[in-house]
């Protein structure tokens, strides 16, 4: 992991005790609101639908075992609410009513406290910490080089990558010492304080592209050339959002030095061209969408003007790529064996074919690493009764004991919203296995359809339309038999609670998105979506499969879409179609008609129901 200098803990440590500074000056009436708020956003801090939320910044996705643990203190001792506040949220959830399920039962929100959330873009995010603790919660943070900085505004945001970065099988190049030298370099950087809009950039160095770069402002791929340099492919203006943009390719080749220079020359043509008279067509997808060729050569142009006239400021030396890699190097492990891969897989077969929980939690949540002697294991944070992403104080600190013990102390945050292992030795995999299920970590459900993303949701954001969480919960009860998840096969099922989309519904292959009509809370269903990696093919946004459902209709929509996929799927060379694939094959129409169908069913079971009370 990437050790901050001493230049950074004193550069995170005096932000925080100017942030104090600021919350004391607002608290004595010193500063205005209009003054604070873009101080404390600045710095993390939102004001959500009822509470304060915190975003803390997870550079790439890297955490140590000791930011987990005080992660986990923040969870227990500040993201508590006042009790009044509380039951206030509380009761204002219960009138909007519980989500029925087919077997007579329902779920609703019942709102928690003590928990992070792990997001999309590999942060963590609290929802109930008071802000008079705010400043005590960035001292905190600051104690293990943690902050808040960028994680709002209209600036360049926290920068993403895989995250199997630096461990993939599949991998090109290691992208995570790009990353944090486009940390430092974005990181206050004065002519980008003030963008037209968010600006969110991914980068990948494998084949499959896991960071779902396509769907971001820019997009970075690392790749070698005919000659064998390294450099990137660069794309540019992808979003989601109420319009959802593909990135457009503007290079195909960039050498990896030059990578701030172009990145400096992208970011200024859209800072100059940018629309700022209207938030909705502020991001840069718009601009490249608008003006097309003329972007790319408005880039190329200031490209040139950096490097002729500007002397390329921001080039990346050889020496400082050496020295920022050197914080990247693989942890030195002790395997304790003598005889290759030979001897794990009869110890790891012999442990499968004894117990099929354990073979099946090897097939999903163990992956591939590019050190034969070692695994990248994800821990599942999908289980009944947690919100998707959410983890207790408790969790966490189980968390950074697991990485302790068999991870060289490091966690990664996945784009999935589960937290993975990346230095696991192969022979400890079956006492790592005992430990996670302990624990509450080993269902194996990676990339199935109970492994699926949301969004807070109306719980807790006040710019959503709808809840996100009690649909997230509902189909979950409804999909816990893990013979029919793994009948199903691989799907991801995304939610988002309003047209921002934090919860990437547009790249579903089955999305639900929270609509209001007439004050009350409906859901859009997408089908067909993709982020880009292997399983779902090229990025492409999903199709809005007819009209809004309630949400007591949700789970019966998506139990008919099911049942349509299992109806028309093929085998072929004894392997059974995916969900994606028979979509494509057959076409929306089936699943259409079956979704829609299986509203007129809800319907007329509800009016018999209430025939039969009557």
């Amino acid at each position: 992991m990437y050790q901050y200098t001493e230049f950074d803990r004193q550069f995170v440590k005096a932000r925080a005790n100017q942030f104090r500074d600021q919350l004391t000056r607002w608290q004595a009436g010193q500063l205005a609101e209009d003054e604070f708020r873009p101080l404390r956003l600045q710095n993390g801090w939102y004001v959500q639908r009822y509470a304060p939320m915190l975003r803390v910044a997870v550079p790439y996705g890297e955490l140590s075992s000791a930011q987990v643990r005080v992660l986990a203190k923040i969870a227990r001792d500040y993201d508590q609410p006042k009790a009044e506040l509380f039951q206030s949220a509380q009761a204002t959830q219960d009138h909007l009513g519980p989500v029925a399920l087919k077997n007579g039962s329902s779920v609703g929100s019942k709102l928690k406290a003590g928990y992070a959330h792990f997001t999309t873009r590999q942060n963590v995010q609290y929802n109930w910490i008071p802000l008079d603790k705010s400043a005590d919660v960035m001292d905190l943070l600051a104690s293990v080089s943690m902050h808040g900085i960028q994680t709002s505004g209209n600036c360049i945001r926290n920068i993403t990558s895989d995250e199997l970065a630096g461990i993939a099988a599949d991998e090109i190049a290691d992208p995570r010492p790009f990353a944090e030298i486009m940390r430092q370099w974005s990181t206050l950087h004065p002519e980008f304080a003030f963008l037209p809009r968010k600006f969110k950039v991914a980068v990948t160095g494998a084949l499959e592209d896991r960071a779902a770069t396509a769907w971001h402002d820019v997009g970075l791929h690392l790749l070698n050339n005919e000659s064998g340099e390294l450099g990137f492919k660069v794309l540019v203006g992808g979003g989601m959002g109420r319009t959802p943009v593909i990135a457009t390719t503007i290079r195909e080749f960039l050498p990896w030095n030059q990578i701030l220079n172009y990145l400096e020359a992208i970011v200024r043509v859209y800072n100059r061209f940018g629309r700022r008279d209207n938030m909705y067509k502020a991001r840069i997808k718009i601009l490249v969408k608008a003006e097309g060729q003329r972007f790319i050569d408005e880039v190329e142009s200031e490209y040139q003007q950096i490097l002729e006239v500007d002397g390329a400021p921001h080039t990346i030396t050889q020496a400082e790529l050496d020295r920022v890699s050197a914080s990247f190097v693989p942890p030195q492990l002790t395997c304790n064996r003598t005889d290759a891969e030979a001897k794990i897989a009869n110890v790891l077969r012999a442990a499968a074919e004894d117990d099929v929980e354990f073979s099946r939690w090897l097939q999903q949540n163990v992956a591939p690493h590019k050190n034969p002697d070692l695994r990248a294991v994800t821990l599942s944070l999908k289980r009944l009764g947690y919100a998707p992403g959410d983890a207790t104080a408790d969790h966490l600190e189980v968390v950074a004991d697991l990485a302790d013990k068999f991870s060289a102390g490091e966690i990664r945050v996945t784009h999935d919203q589960n937290v993975l292992l990346p230095w696991v030795r192969c022979d400890q995999l079956p006492e790592l296995w005992k430990a996670a299920r302990k624990a509450g970590f080993a269902r194996p459900n990676i990339r199935l359809l109970t492994d699926m993303i949301a969004c807070p949701g109306g719980d807790f954001c006040s710019l959503a339309n709808a809840r996100s969480i009690p649909i997230a919960e509902a189909i979950t009860q409804r999909y816990q038999d893990l013979d029919e998840l793994h009948d199903l096969g691989e799907i991801d099922l995304h939610i988002s609670g309003c047209i921002n989309s934090c919860g990437h519904h547009h790249s579903g292959h089955i999305g639900i998105l929270g609509v209001d009509k007439d004050g009350k809370e409906w859901y859009q269903i997408t089908l067909g979506g993709s982020d880009g990696s292997t399983l779902s093919g090229a990025p492409i946004a999903g199709k809005v499969v007819g009209p809004s459902f309630s949400a007591a209709e949700v789970p019966e929509v998506i139990e008919a879409v099911l049942d349509t996929y299992r109806a028309e799927r093929q085998t072929v060379n004894n392997r059974q179609e995916t969900f994606i694939d028979t979509l494509r094959r057959v076409g929306a129409e089936p699943f259409k008609t079956a979704a829609n169908g299986a509203r007129f069913a809800a319907a007329a079971s509800a009016g018999a129901g209430a025939a039969q009370t009557a």
